[in-house]
Order: C-alpha cells, then structure tokens, then sequence
C-alpha cells in the first residue's frame, strides 16, 4: 500500500506550529499574559519547535518517496 502518514502528521504540526509561532510574535510583548511561564513567550517556542518538526516529517516523506521511485 501507498499509505505514508508522515504527510498528514507533518501538514497538522506545520500548521499548527505556524499559528503558534504567528500568535507568539504578535503578543511577544505582553508581560502580563507569560507571567505564568516565568516569562518566556511559550507560544512562541513552541509553535518554532512544531513548526520544525512538521517540516521535517514532510522532508523525510518527499526523501522515502523520491527514493522508492530510484528503486
């Protein structure tokens, strides 16, 4: 079977990491709403690091698929 669920996963994370990220630089100055996280923008950090990841399970699918079709 052709089924490869690196690509739905790594367009969720993707997306998801890229709102995060969007909603971590528009309120990266508001000290009050990251009193909580000691400070840090959470959205932030954590909508970089989905974001990554997502890329990354789409790299590795575009990779296994290239290399399937050599073989």
């Amino acid at each position: 079977m052709g089924l490869d669920i690196k690509i739905p996963i790594g367009l969720m994370f993707s997306l998801l990491g890229l709102i995060l990220t969007i909603l971590g630089l528009v309120t990266n100055g508001d000290t009050a709403l990251y009193e909580q996280s000691l400070g840090y923008n959470i959205n932030l950090i954590s909508g970089v690091v989905m974001l990554l990841f997502g890329l990354f399970m789409l790299l590795t699918s575009t990779l296994f698929r290239k290399k399937k079709e050599e073989e």
